[in-house]
């Protein structure tokens, strides 16, 4: 993307990544800005990604929450990093984020590195259980959100706020009605199903589907949209969710914040 929209998220290109996302202490991450793709000797698990990107956010929860060793490689998607020619050959063929380099092994989307972490043993039985039953449950919620609450509140966000700041056009207002239709329709089955009985998405315990769905949630605020008026268990699954996260749940969300002028405290 263009050196303004940069400037509109209040994020210059010069910026030192490491005066906002800096590694928590006592964590084994390293960060750096994504350089000289094919001259680097590959010797741990690199995680490229964008805080602008919800999928990238919560596997950054995700493995700060595990303790794993990881390089963290942050691809700036307002620069157009990751359509570079070099992206695409060194790091991901289909030039998307989030997604890993585990010494040599590349691999995309964030379910897909989810499972794999979790099958070396990276990821904690507690986020991403390896009994079966447990399994399938955080699983049927993981199949179930990508072609419904991901892409409703996905295309929600984009037709408020990214669409209007990249091409100067306001939408009608009969398109945002018609989209949010669809995405409450989504966070009406998070609140009335997946939240009936339990504290969490998928028992009483906080697992990767509840971190995921956080995400995709969270990054509505920044068009103007509050789940929390409409929605009661929404907003106490939310606070669960936050404290069970923090601090890497509000790191990851620091933009989010900026951008829609609401801090994770704010008041109705």
């Amino acid at each position: 993307m263009s050196s303004h929209l940069a400037d509109l998220l209040g994020l210059s290109n010069d910026e030192n990544p490491e005066l906002t996302l800096r590694p928590v202490r006592g964590l084994r991450a390293t960060h750096r800005k994504v350089t000289n793709l094919d001259s680097r000797k590959m010797s741990t698990l690199r995680f490229y990604y964008d805080l602008m990107s919800q999928p990238s956010r919560a596997l950054l929860i995700i493995f700060r929450l595990s303790g794993m060793q990881f390089e963290e490689c942050l691809v700036e998607l307002r620069n157009g990093e990751h359509l570079t020619d070099e992206f695409k050959q060194n790091i991901n063929r289909f030039q998307r984020v989030p997604c890993i380099n585990d010494n040599g092994y590349k691999l995309a989307e964030s379910v897909a590195i989810i499972r794999y972490l979790s099958a070396k043993g990276k990821i904690p039985e507690h986020l991403y259980p390896k009994y079966f039953v447990d399994q399938g449950r955080v699983d049927e919620f993981l199949e179930w959100q990508h072609t419904t609450l991901r892409v409703t509140c996905a295309l929600y966000f984009r037709t408020i706020w990214l669409d209007p700041l990249l091409t100067g056009r306001t939408p009608k207002e009969s398109k945002i009605e018609t989209l949010r239709m669809y995405m409450e329709r989504n966070l009406d089955i998070i609140e009335e199903v997946w939240l009936a009985k339990s504290e969490f998405l998928t028992g009483s315990s906080i697992t990767v589907a509840d971190i995921f769905a956080a995400c995709e949630i969270e990054q509505t605020r920044m068009a103007d949209y509050d789940v929390r008026i409409k929605y009661p268990k929404i907003r106490a699954w939310l606070k669960r969710v936050r404290k069970s996260c923090n601090p890497h749940y509000d790191v990851a969300h620091h933009i989010v914040y900026k951008i829609s002028g609401t801090g994770p405290q704010a008041k109705l």
